[in-house]
Formats: structure tokens, C-alpha cells, sequence
């Protein structure tokens, strides 16, 4: 029996309103050619944190102290991988930035979440599981901080957790609802395309983390 990490990494494309996640291209057997989650062995001189670390920067070129990270799940049917018995022990992260990396070893491509094709493994599994965590932890947890620009829109902030969800919000009440837990900070008006004022925000980090230790339930 061996021991795995996968990754799953999801950002948010604000240009498209669409939620992504990261993919690999697998270049050997078995699956060869086709799409995976970033994932490898762990080796027996290093611990979970850095396989992922390592593996990670690899296959994307991205440093995982650069991005949100967490322990998933852990996935271990006997049938899993053909090769041998094989456990893995999935992450989830979440980006501010959705860029293509790739390095000698492989192709990366950022998918929108909606047309995700069918993964090597039982990496549609993995990132259904990442999924139903990322909604839950909307309501316990304000994440737009690890997904969105520092600077954003009311709208943009909307719009996340639309797509996140799934289904659409009532602006009003949800900006009734952000903003009485006082951790958006308004920095200026600025003129849309059309000359419309926006009012632009950021997050206030200290009373951020305040939330996020003292509990927070965000009813939608």
C-alpha cells in the first residue's frame, strides 16, 4: 500500500463570473493524456504538508504559501488506482489569480467548473467532495478574502458567492448582511465603463481574522 497527495485549486475568473478549478495532463501511464488533479506520492523522509508543497510547484510552477490550503479528505477504496493499493489524502486551495502554468513535466489548464471533463481516478469524486465543502464554508467562513482581488465591487462580491452557490442573490439583503459584520473597508468611488460610480472595497484583515475566531455564520 502507498500513500498520495491531489490538490484541487480553485479561483475565481472576475472577468467571466466563473468559478475554475486547476488541471493537469497526464504524460505516462496509466490514464496517459488524460486530465487529473495535481497529485504524487508522498516519499518516506517528507510529511503531507510538504508532498504537497513539493508536488504542487512541480506540476503547476505555484507555491502553495501563496494560496489558501486545507486538508480535504481522505479517499481509499480498494479499487482506485489500477496500478496497487493506493490511499490518497486530498487539499483544497483557493487563488486570487487564475493563470496557466505548466512545467517541463506537464500541461496545466485552468477549466470552468461546469465543464470539467472526466478526471483519471476518481478525481470527479475528489472534487465533488471539494465542492460541497467550499458551499458550506461560505456561510462560516467570508473566503471571498482568499478569492477575489484586494480591490472589488459590492457586485464582485455578490456575484462570487452567486456562482459559488449557484443561484441568485438578493443584492440588497446581501449587502445589508456583508456589511454589518464591518470587515469590508470602503476605499473610493470610480466610474464604471458607462459612468456609473462604484463604490470599491477591500477587506479588513485584523477584524477579518476577529471574525473568523470569534464564529461567524453568514445567512444567505
Amino acid at each position: 500500500m502507498r500513500l498520495t497527495v491531489d490538490i484541487v485549486l480553485l479561483g475565481y475568473d472576475l472577468n467571466q463570473k466563473d468559478l475554475k478549478i486547476l488541471l493537469i495532463k497526464r504524460n505516462y501511464e496509466p490514464f496517459i493524456d488524460e486530465w487529473a488533479l495535481s497529485g504524487g506520492f508522498v516519499s518516506d523522509t517528507e510529511n503531507l504538508e510538504n508532498a504537497v508543497s513539493r508536488i504542487f510547484k512541480f506540476e503547476t510552477s505555484i507555491e502553495t504559501d501563496n494560496i489558501y490550503l486545507e486538508q480535504l479528505y481522505s479517499f481509499g477504496e480498494v479499487n482506485r488506482d489500477p496500478r496497487e493499493r493506493i490511499i490518497t489524502i486530498s487539499y483544497y486551495g483557493l487563488s486570487k489569480t487564475i493563470e496557466t502554468s505548466s512545467s517541463s513535466e506537464k500541461d496545466a489548464k485552468w477549466f470552468s467548473i461546469n465543464e470539467i471533463p472526466k478526471l483519471a481516478f476518481d478525481h470527479n469524486d475528489i472534487v465533488n467532495i471539494a465542492l460541497k465543502r467550499l458551499r458550506g464554508k461560505i456561510v462560516y467562513q467570508p473566503i471571498g478574502f482568499e478569492l477575489l482581488p484586494d480591490n472589488f465591487t459590492m457586485d464582485e462580491l455578490l456575484n462570487l458567492y452567486e456562482t459559488i452557490l449557484d443561484k441568485k442573490l438578493d443584492k440588497r439583503n446581501f449587502s445589508k448582511k456583508i456589511l454589518k459584520y464591518d470587515i469590508l473597508e470602503f476605499i473610493e468611488k470610480r466610474n464604471d465603463s458607462v459612468g456609473r460610480p462604484k463604490h470599491i472595497y477591500q477587506f479588513n484583515k485584523e477584524k477579518y481574522n476577529e471574525l473568523l475566531n470569534s464564529g461567524f455564520y453568514f445567512e444567505l
